[in-house]
């Protein structure tokens, strides 16, 4: 009996593409002639799909996007409307019906019933994964970390992210660095944030004073705002500053602005996302690119090759690759 190896041999692409072309997956880019030689050999060959690649694919599927936020809360934060949509562009791409569900909806529970698949963007406690788990085999978490792997998730690779804005400030010889951050709950629990953690085990490797700097809030501009006015009001102010947002971090500059430091020239400020507005801030911001509307896409992607029975069973977390983008909010350490 042939096997998709048969074929990929014949046909000179990978077995992965060659399984993918005969479940007639439309997301796969290749050209027809591609896709006309690969039918061609596989019924030469008298290839026969086995069992579970014979459910018949529907013409047009629905996916859920399940947002821990309030519908409020997203037009605040640019990062998490970002990941959204990154989903919806590509389900335009594809033809995929969307259906929008915010936690706070009523009627929440009724709409997810509606969903081939589900794409949850935040962070959620295992009671809240467990009931997703319920409703649907397809599913995918969105910015979410964990550190058993049980469910399939997508988030970006904060510990390079964190060491590159780190070596940068030490670079230009900051010894005194603050981490303005802030706080977000699971169910009644604290969420592990990595950016924090990151930050001390850097400064304890690297002998950096920090636990005087070290403050957090929200992830919000007005946060931003009263922690570096905190900051400043008991005459803690470091040489640099890390902020864990973009949000944070104009919230941040503000406060310096109406106390009349200078930047760069007094303190150096770093965000964290790179929303769009980072690079009209006077002065511009020195921030780390998170691909967030790279990661709704590529949910996207592996939600539909799931609900088309292309992707293995066993649970996965993807891990993008996030950018320093230096602009002109850092300098060399004062005096």
């Amino acid at each position: 009996m042939a096997t998709l190896k048969d074929i990929a041999e014949l046909a000179q692409v990978s077995p992965a593409t060659i399984s993918r072309i005969l479940n007639n997956d439309q997301t796969l880019s290749v050209t027809a002639e591609t896709r006309e030689k690969v039918l061609t050999i596989a019924k030469k060959l008298g290839y026969e799909k086995k069992a579970k690649h014979n459910k018949q694919q529907k013409s047009t599927i629905t996916i859920g996007i399940f947002q821990w936020y309030s519908m409020f809360q997203e037009l605040e934060d640019p990062y998490y409307q970002a990941i959204r949509n990154g989903i919806e562009a590509r389900c335009a791409d594809l033809n995929v019906r969307v259906i929008r569900i915010f936690k706070t909806d009523q009627d929440y529970e009724k709409q997810l019933s509606k969903v081939d698949g589900l794409v949850c963007i935040g962070k959620y406690s295992p009671k809240s994964i467990a009931y997703f788990q319920k409703i649907t085999d397809h599913l995918i978490i969105a910015d979410m970390y964990s550190s058993r792997i049980y469910f399939n998730s997508i988030t970006i690779d904060f510990h390079q992210a964190v060491y590159d804005i780190m070596d940068y400030l030490v670079s230009l010889g900051h010894r005194k660095i603050a981490y303005l951050g802030g706080i977000e709950y699971v169910g009644d629990d604290i969420y592990f944030e990595q950016r924090k953690v990151l930050f001390i085990e850097y400064c304890m490797k690297h002998n950096l004073e920090y636990e005087p700097y070290l403050i957090e809030g929200e992830f919000t501009a007005e946060s931003g705002f009263q922690m570096m006015t905190q900051l400043i009001q008991s005459n803690q102010v470091p040489t640099a500053i890390f902020a864990a947002s973009d949000p944070i971090a104009i919230g941040a500059m503000r406060a310096l602005h109406k106390a009349g430091i200078i930047i760069p020239d007094d303190i150096s400020i770093i965000g964290f996302d790179d929303i769009s507005v980072a690079s009209f801030t006077n002065p511009p911001l020195t921030t780390v690119h998170a691909p967030a509307e790279t990661m709704g896409k590529i949910a996207t992607n592996f939600l539909c090759q799931s609900i088309y029975g292309q992707s293995e069973e066993t649970p996965v977390q993807v891990v993008l690759p996030c950018k320093l983008i230096i602009r002109d909010s850092c300098g060399k350490a004062r005096n």
